[in-house]
């Protein structure tokens, strides 16, 4: 919660601007004077309101409100400066929602530098019949396969989780991990949607 700051000062203090009968009225100075301190951060946020826009210069705490206006998927724990950048690009990154570059672009803004990241998606297309009156040929069930490879392996449900909600809503989606371990040892980790490919099957029906 953003609140009051200690001995901000009023740009326009309100005993100031009374009528003159009330300047040297000490009571009404002493009480304008602790509304000021209520109202000078409200003041000073409305005079600088364009840098609380700019996630290059808004407070910390500010960003993730700007990060949530755009639509941008929770990326908790990420370094203030690597969210900062990422809000920067939140337009441009939602207008290519659903689209393996916009994917993989999000996804290397989540993840270490040194993170490789591989977006691939199979199947798809329509379903048909050369033959009129017989049953449909069905197209191959679209997948969307993310791999990453990451020193960091606790950032992998983080991964799940932006893939899932940054993805097409009708394609189910699988997640592989290469975690780089001890003295250079490579672990393989699977997450696999089903979550999809049960709902799909049920509108089928």
């Amino acid at each position: 919660m953003r609140g009051s700051v200690p001995g901000l000062p009023s740009p326009h203090p309100i005993g100031a601007l009374l009528p003159a009968v009330y300047l040297e009225d000490d009571f009404v100075q002493r009480f304008t004077a602790g509304l000021d301190e209520v109202l000078a951060p409200v003041i000073a946020t409305l005079d600088c309101l364009e840098a609380y826009l700019d996630p290059r210069l808004a407070p910390q705490d500010f960003v993730e409100w700007l990060a949530g206006w755009t639509g941008l998927p929770s990326t908790g724990g990420l370094a203030p400066d690597r969210r900062r950048a990422l809000t920067r690009r939140a337009p441009d990154l939602l207008r290519r929602r659903g689209t393996t570059a916009g994917l993989r672009e999000l996804l290397t803004h989540v993840l270490d530098d040194d993170a490789d990241v591989t977006v691939a998606e199979t199947g798809g297309g329509v379903t048909y019949s050369s033959v009129p009156g017989r049953a449909q040929v069905q197209a191959v069930r679209p997948v969307l396969t993310v791999r990453v490879s990451t020193g960091d392996s606790s950032r992998i449900a983080a991964v799940d989780a932006i893939v899932a909600s940054f993805k097409p809503v009708h394609m189910a989606h699988r997640v592989e991990s290469l975690a780089r371990g001890e003295g250079g040892q490579a672990s393989q980790d699977e997450r696999e949607d089903g979550g999809d490919e049960q709902k799909a099957e049920g509108d089928e029906r």
